[in-house]
């Protein structure tokens, strides 16, 4: 029996090609690269959050204004052991922007 009765599964890669920014150089000395899932802001949709390391304990996050974001590069997603996909990004901030760091933590006595 030729195998061309068989259903074939399909698997399509989603790749993009990396396209480089116009002048790198100028970018490097211009901007400040920060790495980590992006997300929607909860409230200002002129802003955006980068959590640095969504999975470790020990985690921040940054909080930038999209209009001081000049280039974002789509880096390797994360996928956890349960398959959840969280996707990962470099963005370019011009330096001299203002932004915000955060750092979550549970309010406790360090007293045993």
């Amino acid at each position: 029996m030729p195998l061309s009765n068989f259903p074939q599964a399909v698997i399509r890669f989603e790749i993009q090609v990396y396209q480089r920014p116009n002048d790198e150089k100028r970018l490097r000395d211009t901007h400040i690269a920060f790495s980590g899932a992006p997300q929607k802001h909860p409230t200002n949709p002129q802003k955006i959050i980068l959590v640095v390391d969504p999975y470790s304990d020990n985690t921040f996050y940054y909080e930038f204004n999209t209009q001081d974001i000049s280039f974002v590069e789509e880096l390797a997603n994360i996928v956890t052991m349960d398959g959840d996909v969280v996707p990962m990004a470099r963005i370019w901030v011009k330096k001299k922007s203002i932004a915000v760091r955060s750092t979550p933590f549970v309010v406790a006595s360090t007293r045993p």
